[in-house]
């Protein structure tokens, strides 16, 4: 689509599905005058009139122009938004006339692909399915608390199509719709999903910030291996109401940011009770300004525990030796450090995990694409349309999941109410909050996963590990910062706790931010410079 910015002209054409980078397609990035702007940056400039909102959609849109459909071609995003600049010129007249509605007012910020947007663009999770769809009737919850802050939804974002959940054979980060998105520390590395768009977009400055989402590691992977800051919030915590989904029972939008403040100011923004979603009433009361308080001093006394569980530590000895310097300093920063910590009802998660989100992935999606109005109604509809366009949305990877899924029965079965059961005392009660009670920790540690492994289409992706399960299955928050790099591969720290810890986890995720600082920019190699 063609979208006249005043003086920037963007298009954003839909890329080849087939179409995989490497290093060598990488051409000469031109210096960004935003680069690593904050939101309080952002904020002191259009205070100041150094810049307008405008000013900064313009800007930024000409950063996706320059990386993400030209030179490098990141193709994290999938979709602008056409109506960004008036949106923006909106909330400065606003501005002049004493109105700020908060810090969020006039950043430019994007959003997953699977966030409903009552507007002009598309929401598709990536699929050729819901193309052409009538919009959906409102926007997502999130997105309601986001344009209400003030924030301009800048563009969409790429992910792993259906949010990673067609296929055990997928390569994270592709979809039909917008091809494969690529890691900006090695355009011939995996960007990690399904958050893929998201994380790309905010390692390499397209935005201020970015909504992911995750059932299991949808966030906090792309987060580690694109070099931010990602976070997996309490099931509850952040309405689900609007967002396509794969399992109730696991599913929640989360901040993504290149700084624990300003994910922590996003998390704020997008919190809040819903009546669409009644599960966040839980959050009644437990919800705050997670950017207030913030201490650099934060980890002087926090007891952290290094979960050694297999499943954690051990999967990469790259990652393991990133994080175990990572420990080293938060001693040095005063943590009492508790290691090692096992939680053996880790280990058995896979199993229960998967059969739960088969049963939920079928009844939730029967329910959303019954909303929609587009060619496909069910699953057993996405599955047929799957086949009759095998070539544009099944060239390197099929629908396994989708036909597992299409197999089970309703939520009232047996088998799922079981899985279920287990899963959760499994992950939470017998897990997490069973070895916090008895090491009194504050915080678990261990790597979030290993560096960016190779893109590979013909046999899916290469990762060897994560520490996301068992925080997910709990439904419990989960938070990964930059924590070093393996040959120039961003490796992150995860922090995980109990069911709303938040502002623990976010105060010590920001105190071991600002001892170590190890966000980097990418730096895109030139053509001449990639050639082996």
């Amino acid at each position: 689509m063609r979208i006249h910015a005043h003086s920037v002209v963007v298009t954003l054409g839909l890329v080849c599905a087939a179409c995989a980078g490497n290093t060598r397609d990488a051409a000469p990035v031109a210096p960004f005058q935003l680069e690593e702007m904050t939101i309080r940056d952002l904020q002191a400039a259009m205070a100041s009139g150094r810049y307008t909102s405008q000013q900064l959609v313009e800007l930024y849109l000409r950063r996706i122009l320059e990386i993400d459909r030209g030179g490098p071609a990141l193709r994290s995003i999938s979709d602008v938004n056409p109506d960004a600049v008036r949106i923006a010129g909106e909330l400065d007249a606003e501005r002049r006339q004493g109105r700020v509605r908060g810090p969020l007012h006039g950043i430019p910020l994007v959003i997953k692909d699977n966030l409903d947007t009552a507007d002009r663009m598309p929401t598709t999770a990536g699929s050729l399915a819901l193309e052409g769809a009538s919009a959906p009737p409102r926007d997502a919850f999130v997105v309601e608390r986001l344009r209400a802050a003030g924030a301009v939804i800048l563009a969409k974002t790429s992910l792993s199509e259906w949010a990673n959940f067609r296929s055990m054979h997928s390569s994270s980060g592709w979809s039909a719709r917008a091809g494969q998105v690529k890691n900006p520390y090695a355009l011939d590395r995996n960007p990690c999903g399904s958050s893929s768009g998201s994380g790309v977009a905010i390692a390499a400055n397209l935005a201020a910030v970015a909504v992911g989402t995750e059932t299991d590691g949808s966030i906090v992977c792309p987060g580690s291996v694109n070099g931010i800051v990602g976070i997996k919030p309490t099931l509850g915590l952040v309405s689900r109401a609007g967002i396509i989904p794969i399992a109730h029972s696991q599913d929640t939008a989360g901040p993504m940011a290149r700084t624990v403040l300003d994910a922590a100011i996003l998390l704020t923004a997008m919190s809040g009770p819903d009546p669409r979603d009644a599960i966040t009433e839980r959050a009644q009361g437990r919800m705050h300004d997670y950017a207030a308080g913030l201490d650099a001093g934060a980890l002087k006394g926090a007891r952290i525990g290094v979960s050694r569980s297999a499943v954690h530590f051990g999967y990469s000895p790259q990652a393991d030796r990133v994080v175990e310097a990572a420990i080293e300093a938060m001693k040095a920063q005063g943590a009492a450090v508790v290691d090692p910590v096992q939680i053996p009802t880790a280990a058995r998660l896979e199993p229960c995990e998967m059969d739960v989100l088969l049963y939920e992935f079928k009844a939730g999606l029967n329910a959303y694409l019954a909303t929609r109005g587009a060619r496909v109604r069910t699953l057993a509809d996405l599955i047929a349309f799957n086949r009759q366009e095998r070539a544009r949305e099944m060239p390197f990877f099929g629908q396994d999941l989708f036909e597992q899924a299409e197999k089970k029965g309703p939520l009232t079965s047996e088998q799922y109410r079981t899985s279920l059961a287990n899963c959760q005392r499994w992950a939470g009660p017998e897990g997490i909050d069973a070895v916090m009670d008895a090491h009194r920790l504050d915080a678990l540690v261990a790597p979030t996963t290993s560096p960016a492994w190779p893109i590979d289409h013909l046999n899916g992706d290469h990762v060897r590990g994560a520490s996301s399960t068992i925080a997910a299955v709990a439904g419990y928050p989960h938070v990964t910062v930059p924590a070093g790099d393996v040959s120039g591969l961003p490796v992150g720290v995860s922090f995980f706790g109990r069911a709303w810890s938040e502002p623990t986890l976010i105060r010590l995720a920001y105190a071991f931010e600002q001892a170590t600082h190890h966000r980097r920019v990418p730096r895109l190699l030139p053509a001449a410079a990639a050639a082996p």
